[in-house]
């Protein structure tokens, strides 16, 4: 099971992806439309590490076992309203 700190490092790698993504289109070195739907991978990624923090946080806070927590699907967490 991942904790906090291995879902933060996730996070922090997927940031870094982002960034090399778009230095590589600022380059020249990828073409705008691939780097497009990779940065939408990223943030689907983002968004279902983010709603796993908040899984465990509410557990945490509910006297619940953070580790119960579960990666939901991307249609899943993709479909939340703001």
């Amino acid at each position: 099971m991942a904790t906090d700190s291995d879902i933060h490092g996730q996070i922090n790698a997927l940031v870094a992806e982002e960034k090399r993504l778009r230095g590589l289109r600022e380059a020249g070195d990828i073409d705008p439309s691939e780097e497009q739907a990779r940065l939408h991978d990223i943030e689907v990624q983002l968004d279902r590490c983010w709603d796993l923090l908040r899984q465990r946080d509410a557990l945490r806070h509910n006297d619940g076992d953070p580790d119960q927590a579960a990666l939901r699907p991307a249609t899943e967490v993709e479909g939340y309203l703001q």
